[in-house]
């Protein structure tokens, strides 16, 4: 009995430290939108760039070889929301908090690409520092990994955070040979955001 009670004494200890070490505190920032109101687990919205004057929402493109658009760029024109994006996690909760593991993905998908069109890092481009956001499905070298929303000034900031070393990056925006403004993984400028809701029957 006594041994019994020692070993589900260690699964509860067990479980808690794996709980605390995989499960953001509750303690940490709620997420808001341009309305003030929670952003929703499994919502839609427009990623949109909180200073102004330099470039409007994300999109996808194609680059250098790419027959599809595959690359997550900021749109060139302050004036373009870009496309619709679905911010979700696997963790069962209507509402997102800062630093919740997170996938990003386009609510519309390119006819060239799998489904759903969601986003990693890609790691050895010449177009990119380090790693460039890509859709999946089509690199060999992706990064393993997970997206966070994390609060910076008055703002958000996108992170993401590998999976072999829980090394978090930011997500900054840095412009190739061509002018676009692509989202890489940057140590010193990340690109603050704020996230604006989309409707449901909006598609791009």
């Amino acid at each position: 009995m006594k041994a019994t009670t020692t070993t589900n004494v260690f699964a509860i200890f067990i479980l808690f430290a794996f709980i605390s070490i995989h499960l953001p505190s509750l303690a940490t920032a709620e997420l808001v939108d341009t309305d003030g109101n929670l952003l929703e687990n499994g919502g839609l919205y427009f990623i949109l760039p909180v200073f102004r004057g330099n470039g409007g929402g994300i999109g996808r493109i194609s680059t250098g070889n790419e027959t599809c658009p595959l690359t997550v760029v900021q749109q060139r024109s302050e004036v373009d929301n870009g496309s619709p994006i679905i911010i979700s996690s696997p963790l069962k909760i209507p509402f997102l908090r800062e630093g919740f593991s997170l996938d990003l993905s386009f609510s519309a998908v390119p006819f060239c690409t799998p489904t759903p069109s969601k986003w990693t890092l890609v790691k050895g481009l010449l177009e990119g520092e380090g790693a460039t956001v890509k859709l999946t499905g089509f690199y060999e070298n992706e990064m393993q990994g997970w997206f966070e929303i994390r609060k910076t000034l008055d703002a958000f900031k996108l992170t993401f955070c590998a999976s072999s070393n829980n090394n978090c990056m930011d997500i900054g925006v840095k412009r190739d040979d061509v002018g676009n403004r692509l989202l890489v993984a940057t140590e010193d400028n990340p690109f603050v955001v704020m996230f604006k809701k989309a409707t449901s029957s909006y598609s791009a």
